[in-house]
């Protein structure tokens, strides 16, 4: 044969393919997700998802310190909220004392380093599951944002890095972006889910939180799997309304959703490798099926060759162990 082009040229030694690789995987590109829950000594897994656990403050502390230890940047809170706190107007979530509060000061006070995301949106406090404030069996955006705002500020006088509004209402980045600013946390910044669809993805972290809707679902203020322009107009508007880094999520499904991002805008784009993403992943590992620590690799760095900055994911921690073993 006679060809001019032989494109496996660039492909013949390890050496040579890590001098053209594209994309890189660092310990900088991780969020690392926690669950925080009342009491101590508590450690406890969450059934779907293996290997992933739910800290009280105490057992927290040596959390973080591997974090710490690892080189990784970033967490993004949650909190289970017990049944006896939860209400239609998510009253504990502005509760200077509550457990999401005294959480962001832990951290702040064991790892000074760490960038603090937090997550705004009602439903670990709603008595319906449910991302605002029900009214007549609907969801009510209005009333909700106003909530949304002063949750926000709330996080920030804890001491929060970045709010991270994930409940898909209309307007919320303004109302967080001028709430923010008349408390005078102007360098609190925004972490929006801008494009956060209605995804079947997400089951074992609503175990995770016992945060799963009590009526109907999500599907009036989520975003319906089938729209791809929607996404974009979802984006811009959160740009337009002082977001600083915006969120796709689920993650594997839509990879022609962050590549849209990417390409749309200038600021960060983060995903969300959401529980469904891991559990899977750890469910056929568990059988035998495929090989985790390469699928999990393979599954990180489509993330980033589709154009994500930050990559929320519960294998952050794997991932950088498995980078410095390759090293």
């Amino acid at each position: 044969m006679k060809l001019i082009n032989r494109h496996r040229r660039l492909r013949s030694t390890a050496s040579l393919r890590s001098l053209v690789r594209e994309n890189e995987i660092t310990v900088n590109d991780f969020i690392v997700p926690l669950f925080v829950v009342e009491g101590t000594g508590v450690k406890e897994e969450i059934p779907s998802m293996p290997n992933y656990f739910r800290h009280s403050l105490d057992t927290l502390e040596d959390e973080l310190k591997e974090i710490v230890s690892l080189g990784l940047k970033s967490v993004l809170l949650f909190v289970k909220v017990s049944d006896e706190l939860k209400d239609n107007a998510g009253t504990e979530a502005l509760n200077p004392n509550g457990l999401m509060q005294r959480t962001i000061k832990l951290v702040k006070s064991k790892a000074p380093n760490l960038v603090v995301m937090t997550d705004v949106a009602l439903d670990p406090y709603s008595s319906f599951g449910h991302d605002g404030v029900v009214v007549d069996g609907e969801v009510e955006n209005d009333s909700t944002v106003n909530i949304l705002a002063k949750m926000a500020v709330s996080h920030a006088e804890a001491g929060s890095d970045f709010v991270a509004p994930s409940d898909m209402m209309d307007g919320r980045i303004q109302a967080i972006r001028e709430a923010l600013d008349k408390a005078g946390f102007y360098n609190t910044a925004i972490m929006a889910y801008s494009a956060k669809y209605a995804s079947a993805f997400y089951g074992p972290f609503r175990d995770a939180l016992d945060s799963a809707p009590g009526f109907g679902d999500k599907k009036t203020y989520q975003m319906d799997p089938a729209n791809r322009l929607e996404a974009i107009k979802e984006i811009i508007s959160d740009v337009y309304e002082g977001a600083d880094i915006l969120m796709v999520k689920p993650g594997m499904a839509y990879l022609d959703i962050v590549r849209d991002a990417a390409n749309e805008v200038e600021i960060p784009v983060a995903v969300y490798q959401v529980s469904g993403e891991y559990a899977m992943i750890k469910a056929a590992a568990e059988k035998g099926w495929l090989d985790e620590e390469q699928v999990v690799m393979e599954s990180i760095m489509a993330f980033k060759r589709a154009g994500a900055t930050l990559i929320a994911s519960y294998f952050a921690k794997d991932v950088v162990k498995y980078l410095k073993v390759n090293k």
